[in-house]
C-alpha cells in the first residue's frame, strides 16, 4: 500500500525549477505575485482572489497579450466594446494588448483567477526527452 502525496503549499525552490501554491504566496483578497515568487523570467503571471461584489475598473496594454484562467467562483468579462462574458472554473480568455477589460466578481462567494501575460510570439513545440526517456509511457492516446 502506498502512502497519500502530502500538497506542496510553500513555495520551494530546485535546480531549475520553483513551485507552490497561490494560498502560500498571499492572505485575504487581491493580487498574488506569483512571477516574483517563483523567479518567473518570460512573461507576467498574477493569481486574483476577488471578494463578492468587488468590481475592477477597466484597463489594457501597451504590449502584453494576456490570458485569464478562472479557478473558483464566477468572474464577468466585461470588453471595450460593452459586451460580457461570464466564466467559471476552468473557463479560458485571450485579450489583446489594446483591449480595454475589467472583471467582476459575478457570484457569492470568493472568485479567483490566474492571468498569464507576454509579447513576442510563441516559441514553437521545442520540447524534448532526455537520452533513453520514454516521454509518455502511460501517456493519453494521441499525445505528443
Amino acid at each position: 500500500m502506498s502512502e497519500a502525496a502530502e500538497e506542496q503549499r510553500e513555495v520551494i525552490e530546485g535546480e531549475g525549477y520553483a513551485a507552490g501554491n497561490i494560498d502560500g504566496m498571499g492572505e485575504g483578497w487581491g493580487f498574488r505575485k506569483i512571477r516574483k515568487e517563483l523567479g518567473v523570467n518570460e512573461m507576467g503571471v498574477n493569481a486574483v482572489v476577488m471578494p463578492p461584489g468587488y468590481e475592477a475598473g477597466f484597463h489594457f496594454h501597451d504590449e502584453q497579450e494576456e490570458v485569464y484562467i478562472v479557478l473558483s467562483g464566477l468572474i464577468r468579462f466585461t470588453f471595450g466594446d460593452k459586451s460580457q462574458i461570464v466564466l467559471g472554473p476552468g473557463g479560458v480568455a485571450r485579450v489583446d494588448a489594446a483591449t480595454h477589460r475589467k472583471f467582476a466578481n459575478a457570484g457569492e462567494g470568493d472568485a479567483t483567477y490566474v492571468c498569464f501575460g507576454a509579447k513576442g510570439g510563441y516559441v514553437g513545440r521545442d520540447g524534448r526527452s532526455p537520452e533513453g526517456e520514454n516521454p509518455r509511457p502511460d501517456g493519453p492516446p494521441g499525445a505528443q
